[in-house]
Order: structure tokens, then C-alpha cells, then sequence
């Protein structure tokens, strides 16, 4: 399938939101096919034929009049009469679960941004206290979801009719471990220690008392200690149990970005050649991830970039590691990895429109 087709968003008005227009607005395959937006809109707004994204988010206003796309009042047959393919959802978790179903059986190919559909098995969804977890419909939407990790199942997403979104800090971690763990070389016995650090937006545009600055600002704050939500992500997708790995978010006072540092030890004694050849022939095929030899990846390189940037350091004995591993949050971590997902599901270049 290489011919455009219409996108539509639905939830543009949040951060992650934002910067999925912003990309498929400029995505060279999109070129005149510009994303239908829709959402909340009272009636004030509905009277002038929606809200200018430009009054949403100034940034997007450009040249060619992306400021002037409206967010139109959002309905089923609005998706419908505009031929939307397929739907981004950068929603709440409550309302993909609600969406979903609907939109898969009106014919629509969904991308989704939250956490609804990333987790297969319900001890991990349990965290999310979802309503419907004991429904039908929820079971047979969850059977078709593919975890939206191109790295990982760019053969499955290609042909998806459901793709979940991964999380912001679960991206980080997973593409920094998995490939050392399914080349079967980490000692799960001593565990894997995930201490992850993330830039204030990954809380969420909603403001709250620990993300007010008053709070955040000249401060680092550790937070859902063994309970976060992604911790789930990390089990199913890297391969582990919850014996085998220590996850640890932190507040960062920056707006944006993740740094995730990683401690591992081996079964045997390693070469930095033999560790660096792993990522290598794992990401061979990944142009989204790039791989640091000579130095350890920061956050100032990937944010506002598109990339996941995985670099390590290896201890004197061979048997001991520290990963670095660093991605823009509602970027790689968000919104680029969902555009990232519809160039594979509509067989275009993974990186069209990233680099």
C-alpha cells in the first residue's frame, strides 16, 4: 500500500498530541492529504466550523496554513464521510478502550497512543483498573493489539489492524536490554536495575501538584516505586519476571526528555566487541536507533530528535555493564514511534518523515 491515505487524530491537544500533528503534517507522503482533526468542541467553536490548530498550538502555524486546519467536533460518521484508514488516538487510556471497538469495527486501521491494548496478560493490566477487563469485547480487541515496537514486531505491525502504542520509558529500557537478553546473555538470577529519569511532559499536559513548579523545579523525585504502569511493558516484551528486573521512574525538572541507566551482569565474561556486535546485528535493520561506541548517549543528542540512542560501558572483569539509554519522551517515546508504526503498516521507508 503506497498510495496517500487520510490519517485522522483524535486527541491533538495534549503534548504527545501536538507533535503527531506536527509530523504528519510535514510527512512527505502526506503531502496534500492533510490529517482530519477532531475532539471536543462547544458550540461556540462548532459555529465557526471547529478550532484552529493554530489556537491550539501556536507552533504549528506555518507558511502553508497548518494553523489554520481546524479541530472539528468529533463524530463516527465525520471519520466516515472523510474516508478516513487510519485513526491516531492520543487519548486517555479510559477512552481507547471505548474507542477502539468502535472504530475497528468501522473498518479503521488505529494507532494507539495509550496504555489501553499495550499488555497481554492481565496481571500486568491490573494496574490500570480498566472497567471492562472482563468483557468480550475488550478480550477479543486485546487478541488482535500488536505492541508497537517497529524493533521488535515491524513484521507483525505490518499488517495490524490494532497497534498499541509502547510506553515512554518502557521504549527506552526495552530497546536497551532486550537484544542482551535474548542473545541469552544477562544473569537474570542478579537482576536487572532500571533507573529512569524523564522530563516533566511525560506527566502529562494535565497539571498537578507534583508537577507544578514550585514542586519540580531545582528538585529530583523518585515515583511509583514498583507500581508504574510501564513496568508491565518491560516484563512481557523483554522476557523476564518480576524477580528479574527493578524499575525505578524519577521526576526530572527538565521539560522534556528520558535518561534511563541500566545495570546488568552477564553469565560469562564479555568483550565490548562481543556486546557491541549484539546491538549491532539486533538494530541492523532499525534506522530509528542509534548506537554510541566512543562515548554514552545524553539527553541534550536525542531530544527533539526522533531517535532511540543506546550506548554502554563495560567493567574491567567482562561481566558487569552499565546501559545508557536515552529518547525525547513525546517523540521516540511517543508520537514519532506512532508515525514510525504507520510507515510500516503502510509500507513506506520506517524513517519517512523522522530523519
Amino acid at each position: 500500500m503506497n498510495d496517500t491515505v487520510q490519517t485522522a487524530v483524535l486527541g491533538v491537544t495534549g503534548y504527545a498530541g501536538a507533535e503527531l500533528a506536527r509530523l504528519l503534517l510535514h510527512h512527505p507522503r502526506l503531502k496534500g492529504t492533510p490529517p482530519i482533526f477532531a475532539g471536543r468542541v462547544d458550540a461556540k467553536d462548532e459555529a465557526r466550523g471547529g478550532v484552529p490548530l493554530a489556537e491550539i498550538h501556536p507552533e504549528l502555524a506555518d507558511s502553508h496554513g497548518s494553523g489554520n486546519i481546524r479541530m472539528q467536533p468529533f463524530s463516527w460518521d465525520l471519520l466516515t464521510n472523510l474516508d478516513v484508514k487510519v485513526l491516531f488516538l492520543a487519548t486517555p487510556h479510559e477512552q481507547s478502550r471505548e474507542w477502539v471497538p468502535e472504530a475497528l469495527a468501522r473498518g479503521l486501521r488505529v494507532i494507539d497512543l495509550s496504555g489501553a491494548w499495550r499488555l497481554n496478560e492481565s496481571a500486568n493490566r491490573a494496574v490500570y483498573g480498566f472497567d471492562d477487563e472482563d468483557s468480550e469485547v475488550a478480550a477479543k480487541t486485546q487478541a488482535i493489539a500488536v505492541y508497537g515496537l517497529p524493533e521488535l514486531h515491524r513484521k507483525q505491525i505490518a499488517t495490524a489492524r490494532l497497534v498499541a502504542n509502547p510506553g515512554c520509558y518502557a521504549t527506552s529500557i526495552i530497546l536497551a536490554v532486550r537484544p542482551l537478553v535474548a542473545a541469552g546473555l544477562v544473569d537474570l538470577s542478579h537482576g536487572i536495575i532500571a533507573d529512569s529519569k524523564s522530563g516533566v511532559s511525560g506527566a502529562g499536559k494535565a497539571p498537578t501538584a507534583k508537577t507544578h513548579f514550585m514542586y519540580a523545579a531545582d528538585n529530583l523525585s523518585a515515583y511509583s516505586v514498583f507500581s508504574h504502569r510501564h513496568t508491565g511493558e518491560l516484563l512481557e516484551q523483554i522476557g523476564v519476571d518480576q524477580s528479574e528486573i527493578i524499575f525505578t521512574p524519577h521526576l526530572l525538572p527538565i521539560p522534556r526528555g528520558i535518561l534511563s541507566t541500566i545495570y546488568v551482569r552477564f553469565n560469562g565474561a564479555q568483550t565490548s566487541e562481543s556486546i557491541s556486535r549484539v546491538y549491532r546485528d539486533f538494530f541492523a535493520d532499525s534506522p530509528m536507533v542509534r548506537l554510541y561506541d566512543k562515548t554514552l548517549p545524553q539527553i541534550q543528542y536525542s531530544v527533539r530528535k526522533n531517535y532511540a540512542d543506546i550506548g554502554f560501558h563495560l567493567a574491567a572483569d567482562g561481566r558487569r555493564a552499565v546501559i545508557v539509554s536515552c529518547l525525547d519522551n513525546l517523540l521516540k517515546g511517543a508520537s514519532s514511534q506512532a508515525v514510525q508504526n504507520l510507515n510500516v503498516m503502510l509500507g513506506y521507508s520506517e524513517a519517512e518523515g523522522l530523519e
